[in-house]
């Protein structure tokens, strides 16, 4: 498929759902395609003499840029982190860019700076170079920052949606929607009351701690944009098998759940900067449920469901009423700008 002369982008494209998917799959891949590229993991995998390197990407937009529990700065590098992360990459060293508006003031710029020194320190990753361009007034929207990480992989460690099998128990280590919530409510001063906060977090610490104790980890995602009713769709999509979650058994903290209510949006698709989903062999379930639940980013995680050997892979979630509903990929773009 190509895309028609006159068709232009959407906010949607950049959703992380599927229209994003379709502008990646009929532009980017069709022009860049490289066996690399074309796994559309989280970081690039590279193969090397000396072993294997992640190398990962991300700008960040989100608007505002200071909201409840952290702001594009902690999210700019906690992002790029997890991205690394989830590939069982040790983080090494990141890059930021920045992009500034004429007129931007230089103690909110602080601010974010001062952030993101705090997250990487948390982390224990470095950042090592980076690059400042400031644009007319009215030519941006105050700021945009884009990180790069790279990191390295252990020999002993390969995660994949390749290694799923029929069985495998699907993990979430906690509350999923809090930072879509949180940027929504911030963003349009909505009054939503409650704990409600973002949830961003380097994941780097606790996914060590998984890997380290855990032989049969197959997979391990970022919920960012999309949520988690599109990535497991994207999971099913690569690993040609059906996932079937428990609606009961997702957690989410009541704020918001009726703040979701109230604005018509579908948790399962609302963005997350600190939450996983996480492919383990059935036997050892427990055993990494009660390691993600002694780790501060993990203590409220839970098992959400199963995977499905079927003709045709989906998603599909047992309901509160007792019923079955498809889960599908995210359309058009409930939260934009989100991250």
């Amino acid at each position: 498929m190509r895309f028609k002369t006159k068709e232009k982008i959407l906010l949607a494209h950049g959703s992380g759902g599927r229209l994003t998917h379709e502008l990646v799959k009929n532009l980017f891949i069709r022009k860049f395609s490289n066996k690399i590229l074309n796994k559309l993991d989280d970081s690039a995998v590279i193969k090397t003499k000396n072993g294997q390197i992640a190398f990962t990407t991300d700008s960040y937009v989100v608007d505002p840029i200071e909201f409840p529990g952290g702001d594009m700065g902690r999210i700019a590098i906690c992002g790029t982190v997890n991205d690394l992360a989830v590939k069982g990459a040790k983080p090494l060293a990141i890059s930021a860019g920045f992009i500034m508006e004429e007129g931007f003031e230089i103690k909110t710029l602080e601010r974010i700076v001062s952030s993101m020194k705090k997250a990487a320190k948390e982390a224990g990753v470095e950042i090592v170079t980076g690059d400042t361009k400031v644009v007319e007034r009215g030519k941006a929207d105050k700021i945009f920052i884009n990180t790069s990480g790279i990191g390295f992989i252990e020999p002993k460690i390969f995660l994949s949606p390749s290694k799923i099998r029929k069985g495998d128990s699907i993990i979430v280590n906690g509350n999923i929607a809090d930072h879509g919530i949180t940027v929504m409510n911030a963003r349009n001063n909505l009054g939503f009351k409650g704990n409600i906060r973002s949830d961003g977090a380097p994941l780097n610490g606790l996914i060590k701690k998984i890997l380290s104790s855990c032989k049969h980890i197959r997979c391990i995602r970022d919920l960012t944009r999309g949520g988690l009713g599109t990535s497991l769709n994207e999971i099913a999509g690569s690993s040609k098998l059906s996932m079937l979650i428990n609606q009961k058994d997702i957690p989410i903290s009541p704020s918001a759940e009726s703040a979701s209510a109230l604005l018509g949006l579908d948790p399962l698709y609302v963005a997350n900067e600190g939450k996983i989903v996480l492919f383990v062999k059935k036997p050892e379930e427990k055993k990494v449920l009660n390691l993600m639940k002694s780790h501060k980013y993990g203590r409220k995680a839970k098992i959400i469901g199963t995977v499905l050997k079927e003709k045709k892979p989906q998603v599909r979630m047992k309901t509160l009423m007792g019923g079955e509903r498809i889960v599908m990929m995210l359309e058009g773009d409930q939260l934009p700008r989100i991250c």
